[in-house]
């Protein structure tokens, strides 16, 4: 890994968004600030075009995200169920805990999954917000820590996976 990351911030509905970038790619998304115990640099090089893509998905531009992603601070299982999910739940779909197991090869059970998809490293980019409990919306670790699943209704509405409530204003989070 480089000996540094290149960081950046954009204002979205769902709240500031705080992304990482090596020299291979996307390491960290975060609403908290970088999690990369790397030295942080200014490098617009590197940060705009990742938040110029975050911006369109937030306008309502973008599907899908075409950003090279630096996997090197996940272990084998857990990069492979986010390839997994990566590259197979599409922008308005979801899937569950338990389907994404067997997408994944049945290696890790449902619960596992929820443990992955709480410490992805690059949520909205690697849509863990798309991954449900068979009986509801399950979990989610995105957001300031207390608006989790408000966050991931709002994703899920926004990309027409689940339908608007009454008060959803596209522009911002209020639910």
């Amino acid at each position: 890994m480089t000996a540094d990351v290149a960081v950046g911030s954009l204002e979205t509905p769902v709240g500031r968004l705080h992304v990482a970038v090596t020299d291979v790619g996307l390491v960290d998304v975060s609403w908290v600030g970088t999690r990369v115990a790397l030295p942080a640099v200014d490098d617009p090089a590197r940060t705009k075009p990742v938040l110029d893509k975050l911006a369109e998905y937030f306008r309502g531009e973008r599907r899908q995200f075409d950003i090279e992603i630096d996997w090197r601070l996940t272990s084998g299982v857990q990069r492979d169920v986010l390839e997994t999910l990566y590259s197979t739940v599409e922008f308005g779909d979801s899937v569950t805990y338990g389907e994404l197991a067997v997408r994944s090869g049945d290696r890790v059970p449902a619960r596992g999954i929820g443990s992955i998809m709480g410490a992805n490293p690059v949520p909205i980019v690697v849509p863990c917000h798309r991954v449900v409990a068979s009986d509801g919306l399950g979990g989610y670790s995105g957001g300031t820590g207390r608006d989790g699943l408000e966050v991931k209704q709002w994703l899920l509405i926004m990309e027409g996976a689940l339908p608007p409530t009454l008060g959803w204003d596209p522009d911002r989070l209020v639910l």
